[in-house]
């Protein structure tokens, strides 16, 4: 595990805010939000495979949006800032905040995964 200071070396100002800081990015603003190639999400901080690219959806609410993660990619924290109660996504290899998982997808899962870009990175299909 690296120290928030190597974190802080690391990465950007804008993506140390959102991974490490719990953040979270503008709605539509986010480079992946409309990406349509094929390939795996992973984590910006530390290459953790998190989302296959056939599970995500557009949602409309200005996020990239997956119906639900890789097995064991990411784990679940109970988020009640903001006098909301919603449940926080975190890498599980490093500990980044990626976003929030809501039970209001439209998929068969039920779940929508709403994460934000600056948290991921897509290694597209050769």
């Amino acid at each position: 595990m690296k120290t928030e200071d190597e974190w802080k070396e690391e990465l950007s100002p804008e993506a140390y805010k959102v991974l490490r800081e719990k953040g979270t990015e503008a709605p539509g603003s986010g480079a992946l939000l409309h990406e349509k190639r094929e390939g795996v999400y992973k984590c910006a901080a530390c290459g953790n495979a998190l989302f296959a690219s056939d599970v995500k959806f557009n949602s409309g609410t200005g996020w990239p949006s997956f119906s639900q993660a890789i097995p064991e990619s990411v784990k679940y924290v109970n988020d009640e800032a903001y006098g909301m109660e919603r449940t926080e996504v975190l890498c599980a290899k490093c500990d980044s905040h990626l976003g929030h998982v809501f039970n209001d997808g439209p998929t068969e899962t039920g779940k929508r995964y709403c994460m934000n870009s600056i948290c991921l990175d897509l290694e597209t299909k050769k």
